[in-house]
């Protein structure tokens, strides 16, 4: 049997997923398909690496030396063909944090900041949170693929902004962005001086014939405007060690980003999260591709089976992360109505679409990085409650 085909009971290990159901859905009756975490055990060299460390027994403060920085450098080098330089790399312990402090640092209570709707729901938490007005570039649905509204993006950005999340590859639609479409959009940034913080956290999790390419790395103009923000974590199943990096080119947005990390007392790693970014960065890149082709064979199974016994159900195309971004509309209920639906009736534990803004509110989202057993339970649960409980 193949790692990606073992269930592992994630059940009494303080799990956010499974262990928080009567919090998030007021029942432990459904099958969690939720939080963007896998169900997959992860690289066994990650975890040799951890249990090395463990044997030693000792976690004092621990540096981020050379060796993690190289393994970042040549990830990037291998996998995005960007070449960043280590005094370009900055640490936190996750991608909302470093997204928090970016915008801390670069803006004033009452500016504005753009996000493309709909969109993963902190961004929202994020402005909001530094007192900062919320512009919205509402993605434009074609057939069952999101685009982008260039029109109406220039025009906001024209009104007057000072930065913009992107979210690249996007959560919850799914697109992995062209190198045209980043550079039209980064040209655009460049023109009405809007900063860019780039979330590419799912920047590994591309299916075939799609290529994530880093928003900064088009040009040394473009590069000098972004700040990135990326993070091994959801690629390897690492999020329960909280580590991420900054890559920041520009050295005057590098030191107030670096000013604020050490402010707060963020600049540094905890012990294991350090061992396991090198351990996956340089010897996990084998687990990667054959996690790739289950979350492609996760997705397709999706897809075909809700089109053969649920077509009221429109699954959007997926080029990246392990997120299905399901439409919903044809059951003509209301978001809160929806939600319940699956919760109640179905009895799988997604995400309401109304969590990413008003124009999600008749989509769900659905996690399949599990093992097929678990997709394939969790779709069916679907299809029994749309034929049992007709809407």
């Amino acid at each position: 049997m193949l790692a990606f085909d073992v269930k592992h009971s994630r059940k009494n290990t303080r799990s956010v997923k499974w262990d928080s159901l009567q919090a998030i859905f007021q029942t432990e009756d459904v099958l969690p398909m939720w939080v963007a975490d896998m169900d997959f055990q992860a690289p066994q060299a990650v975890n040799d690496a951890l249990k090395n460390r463990i044997e030693h027994g000792i976690y004092g403060y621990t540096v981020i030396d050379d060796n993690v920085k190289n393994a970042v450098i040549q990830w990037q080098q291998n996998r995005n063909n960007w070449n960043i330089s280590s005094d370009w790399l900055s640490f936190s312990p996750g991608v909302v944090t470093s997204l928090h402090l970016a915008v801390k640092a670069f803006t004033k209570p009452g500016d504005n900041v753009l996000i493309q709707t709909p969109v993963y729901p902190p961004f929202y938490q994020v402005i909001e949170s530094q007192g900062c007005h919320i512009v919205k570039n509402p993605l434009v649905r074609e057939g069952d693929r999101f685009t982008i509204d260039f029109d109406d993006l220039e025009a906001k950005f024209k009104a007057g902004v000072k930065a913009f999340i992107l979210c690249s590859p996007h959560n919850p639609v799914g697109r992995v962005w062209t190198k045209d479409e980043l550079t039209r959009m980064a040209q655009l940034c460049l023109q009405y001086d809007v900063l860019i913080i780039s979330d590419e956290i799912h920047a590994d999790l591309v299916y075939s014939g799609n290529h994530h390419t880093p928003i900064a790395s088009i040009s040394k103009e473009i590069s000098n405007q972004t700040i990135t923000c990326m993070s091994p974590t959801k690629t390897f199943n690492l999020a329960g060690l909280q580590v991420s990096y900054i890559i920041t080119e520009n050295p005057a947005l590098r030191s107030k980003i670096d000013a604020e990390l050490t402010r707060v007392g963020l600049n540094s790693l905890n012990t294991m999260g350090n061992i396991a970014l090198e351990a996956a960065y340089t010897r996990g890149e084998a687990w990667l591709e054959e996690l790739l082709q289950t979350l492609n064979e996760n997705y397709q199974y999706v897809v075909d089976t809700l089109h053969r016994h649920a077509p009221a159900l429109r699954v959007i195309q997926a080029e990246g992360t392990y997120l299905v971004w399901i439409d919903c509309s044809a059951l003509g209920l209301e978001a809160e109505a929806l939600k319940q639906f699956m919760i109640e009736k179905a009895k799988v534990g997604l995400n309401a679409g109304i969590a990413y803004g008003e124009d999600g509110a008749q989509y769900m989202r659905m996690n399949i990085a599990c093992p097929k057993e678990t997709v394939a339970e969790g779709v069916q649960r679907i299809v029994d409650a749309l034929q049992s409980h007709p809407v």
